[in-house]
């Protein structure tokens, strides 16, 4: 379908006055309303007034442009129906074979920090997506374009053949719509700030847990394989996936899940620190004054997990950690930044795949809301982001616990809310010594942490992710040389758990927060 006719009608006018420059030396009429048109004249390129081709002025302070049948019918008529045809052509309706439109600002005017319910309102574009909607209906005779990226590929295919082939025009509709799927999911999501109950519209705060949640992502690449290799699977950019990789094969699905439960614990510490991941379980984690002796402690609690596992750091690798890094088979890390000497050390290693995530403090706030499949929905939760100090804890034995112990419990508590419950975690002041994950009983979990442990346990405080609803765990942890317990508390035998860590002569503090992590 040759291109004879645009609308043009943008928010974000970049790049705008070269494409319209580049159609109208093509013999393109271009059709343009209020901003738009100025900024088109102004750059010196012959502008139609819409209100010009609909026989209508702009009304409603604006709100009402384009909604008009000779805009939506020149968008709309099928040019291979004669019926259409005939009817558009008895109401002299001209045919619209090029739709430009971007939208209004919605998503960014809604986080202004002194926003009102009026400019809330206003912000939702109505002409704008209902021309969209029209043209990315009608795509077989009509081409779309919503985003300035696109303008210089559209504008090379109408330069070249005077028109915009069929499968571009399909491909710019499927953009299309998912820009308003997202942008309507947008706007029904923050209209729940709005109440009414005063008989005025009032503007409250974004909910947590909105009634309605709209998830839109654009897939940024293609992974090897899923979870399993029948499996196929794709990223979508934000937080993790939006790392840029540097070197190494191309990353697969268990990758980015484990890089992910790395990333989230590593960014738990303000210390240099360093986290070791295997198939979604830390197996070793420590916060140091270095970061190589950071990742050397965390190697040392599990080294033979460690083989194969992927690492996050939460400063910039430098030499010395890269070294120490390169003597294990890695599968990758994640890291704020490299030094340019890391990156030689690791250079070698041409399988290891390493991700620059540059934007650390972002990432938090990525994660505010936590999504899981079940059959026939999803389930939504906050992000576990509870952070505890030493006046959260509560002392319940005898004995109370040293200050180096309460250092050991805070830290191995930092520790096991990422650990699969149910989980244990043996550590000392800035480093883990045994972690047992994902047991169904406890003791069991114990058991395991203790028989893993490379370290001496003499002395090390043991975390628990929720109560310990008997006293063997407990004593199991005694008998392993712990001195010190961290736990919930919450159980109907804490009296009897309680008992024994007295009997043992351990310390034992409450902290009334459950981590489960399933």
């Amino acid at each position: 379908m040759a291109v004879e006719r645009a609308l043009v009608s943008v928010y974000d006018k970049s790049g705008l006055a070269e494409f319209a420059r580049q159609l109208a030396a093509r013999g393109v009429e271009i059709v343009s309303t209020g901003g738009t048109a100025k900024l088109l004249r102004e750059a010196g390129i012959a502008v139609r007034d819409v209100s010009d081709l609909t026989g209508w002025p702009e009304m409603l302070g604006g709100r009402v442009k384009t909604l008009h049948p000779k805009v939506h019918g020149g968008i709309l008529f099928r040019r291979t129906e004669a019926s259409d045809r005939a009817q558009t052509a008895e109401h002299k309706i001209a045919p619209i074979d090029l739709v430009v439109v971007n939208l209004y600002p919605f998503e960014a005017t809604a986080t202004k920090p002194d926003l009102t319910s009026e400019e809330l309102i206003e912000n939702i574009d109505i002409g704008g997506p209902t021309m969209v909607r029209s043209a990315a209906k009608n795509f077989e005779s009509v081409a779309v374009v919503t985003d300035p990226a696109d303008y210089a590929a559209v504008a090379a295919e109408i330069a070249a053949h005077g028109e915009v082939s069929l499968a571009t025009r399909l491909e710019l509709a499927r953009k299309a719509f998912a820009l308003t799927a997202r942008y309507d999911g947008k706007i029904a999501t923050e209209l729940e700030r709005l109440s009414a109950a005063s008989g005025a519209i009032e503007l409250g705060h974004r909910p947590l847990l909105p009634e309605r949640l709209h998830l839109a992502y654009s897939r940024r690449q293609e992974l090897r394989y899923g979870e399993n290799p029948h499996q196929r699977a794709g990223s979508a950019p934000r937080g993790l996936a939006a790392a840029r990789q540097l070197q190494g094969k191309e990353l697969s699905y268990n990758n980015l899940v484990d890089l992910e439960a790395a990333l989230e614990l590593a960014m738990e510490f303000r210390r240099p620190a360093a986290v070791i991941v295997k198939h979604n379980n830390p197996c070793g984690t420590a916060e140091q004054e270095t970061l190589v002796d950071a990742y050397v402690k965390a190697l040392a609690c599990d080294p033979i997990s460690a083989y194969g596992g992927v690492m996050a750091f939460n400063g910039a690798l430098d030499a010395a950690t890269a070294e120490e890094v390169a003597k294990l088979f890695v599968e990758c890390v994640v890291a704020p930044g490299y030094e340019p000497a890391a990156l030689e050390k690791l250079a070698g290693k041409k399988n290891l795949r390493l991700l620059h995530l540059p934007a650390w403090d972002s990432v938090a706030r990525d994660l505010e809301l936590e999504v899981k499949r079940v059959s026939g929905g999803v389930l939504v939760q906050e992000r576990d982001c509870h952070e505890l100090g030493e006046s959260d804890l509560k002392v319940v034995t005898r004995r109370a616990p040293t200050h180096e112990e309460i250092e050991a419990m805070l830290f191995g508590w930092k520790v096991s809310k990422h650990v699969k419950s149910n989980a244990i975690v043996f550590a000392r002041a800035g480093q883990t010594v045994g972690i047992g994950a994902g047991q169904m009983s406890r003791v069991d979990s114990v058991k395991i942490a203790v028989m893993k442990a490379q370290l001496p346990l003499a002395g090390s405080a043991v975390a628990s992710d929720a109560f310990f609803p008997f006293p063997d765990g407990v004593e199991e942890a005694g008998k392993a040389g712990a001195t010190a317990v961290i736990q919930p508390g919450g159980s109907v035998r804490d009296a009897d758990v309680i008992a024994a860590a007295d009997r043992l002569g351990m310390a034992m503090v409450f902290c009334g927060v459950r981590h489960f992590r399933h």
